[in-house]
């Protein structure tokens, strides 16, 4: 079956693999659309910290079912979504309802080799029917379930002011499930393009371009008081720090990047405001029932975060310039 391989930073090949068999307890699924997120372009740049190459990538899955075990409520030809994070159910984590950041995770595409191949076979408990949507918007679910949970992460409450930093797809997603919250949301980015399609496509309310009068305008459009809420999606260790600057008085900061840096903070002032500092890993089970229902309901416009795809065999000839921002991707879909 054709596989493609990041063989080492910046090396992506097309290859042929044998199709995988499937173990007692698993489902095997053919692969049909597989997205591309910021995890793929970081192990693609070499700059993924959980990673050793060479390594399969794609996690943000979508097929049908090829063969499941006996009794399975799954049957050939179901369309399916995967759930990438491979919990272990036994560790401190998982025994507190976390399996987002259990101790012994595999993540598909990460951890082990993940879906961008014609057929995968995964655990049973990680494979869900995709009723009612199609394989686009399945293959969808898991970049929006990942802003999902970090806004309940942050328990967002209608009219509360939620400010969202770097909005590549995750902060999008961020962005529009706070907004679902009832928030007010402002969205920063150092790209005017981004900043546009969240004003005009996702209905955000502000947006701000990133300069060197960035917190000056943030605490115009506050009045003063920034921000209950701040997500930072930005994958950029000095956009974090600053970040710590836009948490108003009694506010809390989530984290959703991943960066192989150390983080560092003026004390007094992340005491003097009593900051809550977040971290938001994965996404749960719930989270992506609640994208599913969102999608379901018409509240996410799938259709236009989705500018980009290709054919699995062109994947290494098209995904170096869509690491390029000119290139304007938001959402890339691969097709099998």
């Amino acid at each position: 079956m054709d596989t493609v391989i990041c063989e080492s930073p910046g090396k992506l090949v097309c290859i042929q693999r044998d199709k995988p068999v499937r173990q007692a307890d698993e489902v095997l699924v053919r692969v049909r659309r597989v997205g591309i997120c910021g995890t793929d372009m970081h192990i693609f740049r070499g700059t993924q910290p959980y990673l050793s190459y060479p390594r399969v990538m794609g996690h943000e899955l979508s097929g049908e079912v090829a063969e499941a075990p006996e009794g399975s409520a799954l049957a050939r030809g179901d369309v399916v979504y995967i759930m990438p994070y491979l919990s272990c159910g036994t560790c401190a984590a998982c025994r507190k309802g976390r399996p987002n950041c259990c101790m012994n995770i595999q993540v598909l595409g990460v951890h082990r080799d993940g879906g961008m191949t014609e057929y995968i076979s995964v655990p049973e408990a990680f494979v869900f029917p995709a009723t009612g949507i199609g394989l686009d918007e399945a293959a969808m679910l898991e970049f929006l379930a990942i802003g999902c949970h970090s806004v309940r992460r942050a328990q967002v409450q209608p009219g509360q002011r939620v400010l969202v930093t770097g909005v590549g797809p995750i902060g999008m997603a961020t962005a529009i499930f706070a907004k679902l919250k009832g928030a007010e949301v402002t969205v920063l980015d150092g790209q005017n393009t981004r900043v546009e399609v969240c004003l005009k496509t996702l209905g955000m309310d502000h947006g701000v371009v990133l300069s060197t009068g960035t917190r000056d305008e943030l605490s115009v459009l506050t009045e003063g008081d920034f921000y209950d809420a701040v997500f930072d999606a930005t994958g950029s260790p000095k956009a974090i720090e600053a970040g710590f600057g836009y948490v108003g008085h009694g506010g809390t900061y989530v984290l959703i990047s991943v960066v192989s840096a150390d983080i560092t903070f003026n004390d007094p002032e992340f005491h003097k405001r009593e900051t809550t500092l977040l971290g938001s890993r994965n996404a749960t089970v719930e989270d992506f029932e609640d994208v599913l229902s969102a999608i379901r309901a018409g509240l996410i416009p799938t259709a236009s975060l989705n500018t980009h795809r290709a054919a699995l065999n062109d994947l290494p000839d098209v995904l170096p310039g869509w690491t390029a921002p000119e290139a304007g991707v938001i959402k890339a879909l691969v097709e099998l």
